[in-house]
């Protein structure tokens, strides 16, 4: 898969994980684990690109004796999750012109 498509998806991928609640490291790989397989340094380098494009915040708090960062959707995270799904039904559009040959025989 195209290198900048999928880094687009995972971005999208991670802020849906966060979309409802706010949540730390360790549960979004454990939320987002059905849908895709995805490790803590690839994880953490998107949460960093994603809080310095505003898309999301960040908060310490204190869990079981040490400290945890929780990660909370912005606005600007929230139009980026809306924004993708118009441009996915473009993908779509565009994956069935691509394959549209596949089906002729069928």
């Amino acid at each position: 898969m195209d290198i900048q498509l999928k880094r687009g998806l995972l971005d999208v991928c991670v802020l849906a994980a966060i979309k409802d609640e706010d949540s730390y490291g360790y549960k979004i790989i454990k939320d987002m684990s059905p849908y895709i397989e995805l490790s803590e340094s690839t994880l953490y380098t998107i949460l960093k690109r994603l809080e310095m494009a505003d898309m999301l915040t960040v908060r310490s708090a204190e869990h079981g004796g040490r400290l945890r960062k929780y990660y909370h959707i912005t606005d600007v995270g929230l139009r980026r999750i809306e924004e993708f799904k118009e441009e996915w039904k473009e993908i779509m559009s565009i994956y069935q012109f691509v394959t549209k040959e596949d089906h002729v025989d069928e």
